[in-house]
């Protein structure tokens, strides 16, 4: 199962996701990290948190290796979040909406936030909402929390984007890129 390629390349494919980790449920699993995967969204797939990632696997910060085995755990227990209801907090096809924005996004280094690498600035969104964010010539997908103002000064960038989230669109290296902005989840 290709968990970073369906978050990578937009989320159609986590309905299917959805389905496939309520049938494993239980179960701890063996992951490769592909190209763009983050500790954040693979705690996002499999219904856990960052942290019990980390701890489930010995790690101290938040770098992935493309490769790297990585446990998933079946089910969290103890509050945790379940397969049933990563089904409600995952934003799927269905309830994205239609394309919000379209622009140039480019990267910054923006605020941090405790919840994720993959945050973003926008001018009037408000905090808290997460977007994807489509990159229109190549069709990668990030979903970004929104947790900062900008980008300022120049209207035809719409978003900027963290590193970590420029990484996962492939626009360190272009610096500027064509993106289409959709809301997942308002606050």
């Amino acid at each position: 199962m290709k968990v970073g390629r369906a978050l990578l390349t937009g989320l159609a494919p986590l309905s299917i996701l959805t389905l496939t980790l309520l049938q494993n449920a239980g179960a701890d699993r063996v992951y490769r990290v592909q190209p763009g995967d983050s500790l954040f969204s693979l705690a996002s797939s499999s219904g856990a948190s960052v942290q019990t990632l980390q701890q489930l696997n010995g790690l101290n910060g938040h770098l992935l290796r493309v490769g790297q085995a990585i446990r998933l755990p079946g089910r969290t227990t103890g509050g945790g979040v379940t397969g049933l209801a990563l089904r409600a907090a995952v934003p799927t096809p269905s309830r994205l909406s239609a394309v919000y924005q379209s622009g140039m996004a480019v990267h910054y280094w923006g605020q941090r936030d405790s919840r994720t690498l993959l945050t973003a600035a926008h001018l009037t969104l408000p905090f808290g909402t997460w977007v994807e964010v489509r990159h229109a010539r190549t069709g990668r997908s990030v979903l970004v929390l929104i947790n900062d103002r900008g980008p300022f000064g120049r209207p035809e960038r719409v978003i900027d984007l963290s590193p970590a989230a420029a990484r996962v669109l492939g626009i360190m290296g272009e610096g500027v890129a064509p993106v289409t902005l959709r809301i997942a989840r308002r606050p």
